[in-house]
């Protein structure tokens, strides 16, 4: 339906232009030749819309047939040539035989008169017009090219966030889900209720990463919400090592940003923070808005002896967390980590974009 419309009111507005090329050309008419104004109208906007009937047809299949990116100038110019010098002489003879059957029809009316002077003129003009013609056909048509290039880059790259969000769902450390049920089978001799409890919990995380799609942004309000069902999980195998706090201001909370972008690092703080220390640790998250921009803050408690937990920014998770912002916001998102003695902290920044 949007490419039917688009090509109506693309002729339309080719048809507009030639009436007003009618017009233009019955005053000059009227103007110079003695014709009365009613004759001229009658002689030129006719003939002008008939003329762009033929001028848009021909110029059309000729584009379509002689494109300038694969054939030879030369041969596009003698092509157009010819054929401007065709239609132009058609359109002259055409002229002559409106103006003949007018003066025929009303021989006491001032109608026009086709003296060679005046056809001479018209020919020029029609040579003129069927270039313009074909010059505005050939713009057209790489416009055309132009939107559907772009449609399809922005295809591929729906496509590429998609396969990236796929990957990144097999991605979530396999050990996490063999830990989850192992303490599943633990807690099933144990305390069957917590068990359940745990198999549901397990089961909602999972069928919500399952139902986000890459090209639809979410609320960071959900974002902390998968976060905390991770750690729910996390916690019946770490208990009481495994603590979490969460300080994001409401204005935050409804900006939005890419799915799944704080589960690797929320892994990350699970997996070679807390998970490192005898005595456990705390994983901090927060958020505010400043202005036009979104500051998150990843930090957890790491081991003061552990050298490995530096190199962590070299890992999968940080690396996946920056491609992906730069493919959204491009240079308008930053991700940057640090280590202060037993902290490891992330700082993501990006444009504060408001869910409606």
């Amino acid at each position: 339906m949007g490419a039917s419309f688009w090509v109506r009111r693309s002729a339309a507005l080719y048809l507009l232009a030639w009436l007003m090329l009618g017009l233009l050309l019955a005053g000059l008419i009227n103007a110079t030749t003695g014709a009365g104004a009613g004759a001229s109208l009658l002689f030129a906007v006719p003939l002008s819309l008939v003329y762009a009937s033929a001028c848009g047809f021909s110029a059309y299949y000729l584009c379509r047939a002689y494109p300038l990116a694969g054939k030879p100038l030369g041969a596009v110019l003698a092509v157009f040539f010819f054929s401007a010098v065709t239609a132009s002489v058609l359109w002259c003879a055409a002229g002559a035989a409106w103006a003949s059957l007018w003066q025929s029809l009303a021989p006491d009316w001032e109608a026009v008169r086709v003296s060679r002077p005046f056809a001479a003129v018209m020919f020029g003009v029609g040579v003129l017009l069927y270039w313009m013609s074909g010059a505005a056909h050939y713009l057209a048509l790489e416009f055309e090219r132009a939107r559907r290039a772009e449609t399809r880059e922005l295809e591929l790259r729906l496509l590429a966030q998609d396969a990236e969000l796929r990957m990144l769902r097999t991605q979530i450390d396999p050990h996490f889900l063999f830990n989850s049920l192992n303490s599943i089978s633990a807690l099933t001799a144990i305390d069957a209720g917590r068990a359940r409890d745990m198999t549901l919990k397990l089961a909602g995380f999972f069928r919500r990463t399952l139902g986000l799609e890459a090209h639809r942004k979410v609320a960071l309000a959900d974002e902390v919400a998968l976060a905390e069902q991770f750690l729910a999980i996390e916690q019946v195998r770490f208990g009481p090592r495994l603590g979490f706090e969460c300080a994001v201001e409401p204005d935050a909370a409804r900006c939005l940003l890419p799915p799944m972008i704080l589960q690797p690092l929320v892994e990350n703080a699970v997996k070679h923070g807390i998970g490192q220390r005898l005595e456990g640790g705390v994983i901090r998250l927060g958020a505010q808005r400043a202005g036009s921009l979104l500051r998150i803050r990843i930090e957890n408690d790491v081991d003061e002896d552990d050298a490995g937990v530096a190199q962590a920014g070299t890992g999968i998770g940080l690396v996946n967390v920056r491609q992906r912002l730069a493919a959204a916001y491009g240079h308008e998102a930053s991700v940057h980590w640090a280590r202060d003695q037993e902290i490891f902290r992330v700082d993501l920044v990006l444009p504060a974009e408001a869910e409606q």
